[in-house]
């Protein structure tokens, strides 16, 4: 068996040595730099001694370069290990959030791996906005009440909240369908794309647009996905006859994987009919292949606070905490504190 340790000391001094070689330095002058002896970059790139710790940080800076580029980790190792930070962090301050732009950045110089790049810049840039939604609800209830709930402060607290918007002008979704359309004539078989355009036709109530997209949908997809968009047709159109047959012969599909049992429990949550919705749920998390997400108990979570049953909230609550746990590995940071704040706020 070959000593991890050794290899990681080799490739960090072979990274190094690069490095120094590329700025055209003697290891005399980078030991200079850092005010170590030339002995002890010597060992550094041979790979007989590491450096410590705490020079990390300063040799990186010396460079140019990411902490993490000095492991010679692989721009797929290097992707993950941001994304896993930004999923478990609160708010990122400025300094930290253009390390992290910095890195991806350097990345997304490499055409092979500039689209990771650019999708965990989307997830760094929606984690910063839904954390400084967070704030804007926490001061905006301020506002409301220290103001006597005065219309600005009712409203900016509102629009921090998500809530529903009545203005059709704010509300409808025009650019993003024709985004998405532009898009999906292109790349007619990505069925995500097509999923998030029926979608928003759908909440806009331009159904017949929908139906022909949905067509389209119907020809690469043979799971439930395309009886579950025909009910939600339905059920925008009013009629109810209908929408209550698809959601019939909905529900006695076979074969189908866990999204089906989420979606019927989404479906039975609109309805407030809660206890089949819980019903569904439970069964999404249980056709789900590990490692198991937490939305189906969270969703139970929400219904029971809905009904006032605190109990139900936090056992459910605890459910969530057991598979970040135990399916993600995940005992803290803020995903984890979020939910055990929850837990408090209802004990």
């Amino acid at each position: 068996m070959q000593d991890k340790g050794k290899d990681s000391a080799m490739e960090m001094g072979k990274e190094i040595r690069r490095l120094r070689t590329a700025r055209g330095l003697t290891q005399e002058a980078l030991a200079a730099a850092l005010n170590v002896t030339a002995q002890t970059v010597s060992k550094w790139e041979c790979g007989t001694s590491v450096p410590d710790v705490q020079m990390l940080p300063e040799i990186a800076v010396f460079f140019g370069i990411t902490i993490d580029q000095l492991f010679a980790m692989t721009p797929e190792q290097q992707l993950e290990r941001i994304e896993n930070r930004i999923y478990c962090h609160g708010l990122f301050d400025e300094a930290e959030k253009r390390q992290i732009e910095q890195q991806l950045s350097a990345i997304a110089e490499n055409p092979q791996h500039a689209g990771g790049a650019q999708l965990v810049l989307a997830e760094l840039y929606n984690h910063q906005a839904e954390q400084y939604r967070l704030l804007a609800v926490s001061h905006g209830k301020q506002a409301v009440e220290l103001t006597g709930g005065s219309r600005e402060a009712v409203s900016e607290l509102a629009d921090a909240w998500g809530s529903y918007i009545p203005d059709w002008n704010v509300r409808n979704h025009h650019a993003l369908i024709e985004w998405y359309g532009d898009f999906c004539q292109r790349n007619p078989q990505n069925r995500g794309a097509l999923m998030w355009l029926l979608d928003n036709l759908i909440d806009d109530r331009r159904l017949a647009e929908a139906r022909a997209w949905l067509e389209k949908l119907d020809a690469i997809d043979t799971t439930f996905r395309t009886p579950l968009y025909r009910y939600l047709i339905a059920l925008a159109d009013g009629d109810g006859d209908e929408a209550n047959e698809l959601l019939r012969q909905l529900e006695t599909l076979k074969d189908q994987d866990w999204g089906w049992a989420v979606s019927l429990g989404d479906i039975h949550t609109l309805r407030q009919e809660y206890d089949e919705a819980i019903g569904w749920y439970r069964r999404g998390q249980e056709l789900q292949p590990s490692p198991k997400f937490t939305d189906s108990a969270t969703s139970i979570a929400h219904i029971c606070e809905i009904r006032g049953d605190k109990a139900g909230a936090i056992e459910a609550y605890r459910e969530v905490l057991r598979l970040l746990r135990e399916e993600w590995g995940i005992v803290s940071g803020e995903t984890y504190d979020e939910v055990e704040r929850a837990i408090r706020s209802l004990q």
